[in-house]
Order: C-alpha cells, then sequence, then structure tokens
C-alpha cells in the first residue's frame, strides 16, 4: 500500500486515476481548488467502495504559500508521500496577440510554476528517504505546439524540460521523474467543442478517437509502477498523434 498524492483530483483525469488508485488499494492525498462539490463526492464515493484513506485539502496550486501548507499537512496525514501526480492545471484558447499579462502569468502560474511548487516541498522527504516517484501531467501539444493554444503550449512545454532536468538532478536518489504528455482526452475540458468540432479532432487522430479517462488513469498508473530506471522522460499518449 502507498500513499498518493494527487493535484487537481476535483477535475476528470485527477478523478479517475484518484479512483483506480483507491481501486489498487492506496492511500490518497487529493488536491482541489474550484471544483468543491465534486472532490466531497470523490472522497464518499472512494470511502464507501474501498478500504483506503482519502484527504481531501483545498488550496490553489498556482499560489507557494498554499502549496507548502498542502504538502505540510499531507506529510503529518501520511508519514510519506510515494508518488505526486502533478495533475493540476488550467487551460486557455484564443489568439496569442489578444491575452493580456494578467492572463499570461495566471496560466503560467497554474500549469507550470504550480509543478515546481508541488516539487520543491515535497522532494526533501523523498530524499531523506530516498524513495518516492514523480509523474507531471503534460499535453501533446507541448511537443507540437497548438495554434490558438500558445500559452497553454508553452507551459505544457516547460513541464517537458523541466520533467528532464528534474529527472537528471534526482537519479542518483533513485527518485524517477517523468512526464505523460497526454493527446486529447474526453473530459469536460473539451466540453466547450461542437460535434462538428469534435469530429474534426478525432479525424486527425490515427487512433480514431479521444482517449477515455481511464486510460488515461490506466497510463499514470502503468508509470507508477514502471521499473525505477525509467526516468527523466515525456512519455506521449495520444492515439499515435
Amino acid at each position: 500500500m502507498s500513499n498518493i498524492l494527487i493535484t487537481g483530483a476535483g477535475g476528470d483525469i485527477g478523478a479517475a486515476c484518484a479512483a483506480l488508485f483507491a481501486e489498487k488499494g492506496h492511500n490518497l492525498f487529493l488536491t482541489y481548488n474550484r471544483s468543491e462539490t465534486a472532490a466531497i463526492s470523490l472522497k464518499e464515493s472512494l470511502t464507501s467502495k474501498y478500504n483506503v484513506s482519502v484527504y481531501l485539502y483545498k488550496a490553489d496550486a498556482s499560489n507557494p504559500q498554499e502549496v507548502k501548507a498542502c504538502v505540510d499537512n499531507a506529510l503529518q496525514k501520511l508519514g510519506h508521500i510515494d508518488l505526486l501526480v502533478n495533475n493540476a492545471g488550467i487551460s486557455h484558447i484564443g489568439l496569442d496577440q489578444e491575452l493580456t499579462s494578467e492572463e499570461w502569468l495566471h496560466i503560467c502560474n497554474s500549469n507550470l510554476s504550480s509543478v515546481t511548487y508541488f516539487c520543491r516541498n515535497i522532494l526533501p522527504s523523498m530524499i531523506k528517504e530516498k524513495r518516492g516517484r514523480i509523474i507531471n501531467i503534460s499535453s501533446m501539444w507541448g511537443v507540437y505546439g497548438a495554434s490558438c493554444e500558445a500559452a497553454y503550449s508553452a507551459t505544457k512545454g516547460g513541464i517537458n524540460s523541466y520533467t528532464k532536468a528534474l529527472g537528471k538532478e534526482l537519479a542518483p536518489c533513485h527518485i524517477p521523474v517523468n512526464a505523460i504528455a497526454f493527446g486529447a482526452v474526453d473530459t469536460r475540458m473539451n466540453s466547450h467543442l461542437s460535434e462538428e468540432e469534435k469530429t474534426a479532432l478525432c479525424d486527425l487522430i490515427p487512433y480514431g478517437r479521444m482517449a477515455t479517462v481511464r486510460e488515461a488513469a490506466e497510463m499514470i498508473y502503468n508509470l507508477f509502477t514502471a521499473p525505477a530506471y525509467l526516468t527523466s522522460q515525456v512519455i506521449g499518449f495520444d492515439g499515435g498523434f
């Protein structure tokens, strides 16, 4: 039984990830920000189905002080974190030249700075015990770039580079750091798309459809159970895109 910290658990991928880890018998520390109702419902569902501990913590992942308090609370509750899943993040669609400075800082802090804040606060514990893993949730747009999502693409590209560098830095401590560059996943984040737009998107994916949230969760779990020698990698999960 391991202790798993998942950020952004109020979202679809975070919730599916939490459900799979609970199903496998692992204890959970789940963070959320705005999706309080969804997070509470998730906790109630998991604790009723599985014999695991589930803790909730409300924190703005873009705020370094709140992240520190969150990690301190997680370590107090569970003693050690075996896996950190940096899943919290936001999307932004629009022309780059119309992006305000405030919007730019918000998406950078929410998607990229949040990852570094959680890593920096949890690493002293992992390094001390020379065990633990980090999985950063990224996007294929951090690899290829997406029109009208320049800021989002930039933050995910930053996560990819940060993952590769931090993985090298922590390799002597035997702490694997990897990222998953997800393609299109059928989540509420894509609910703004019309059926015609979804069909057009799926036509671009060699596999012919979006991934399900369960498949996304299974990929995260598979990376958690992979040999520890696998580190500093950005692994694509995009249907062959």
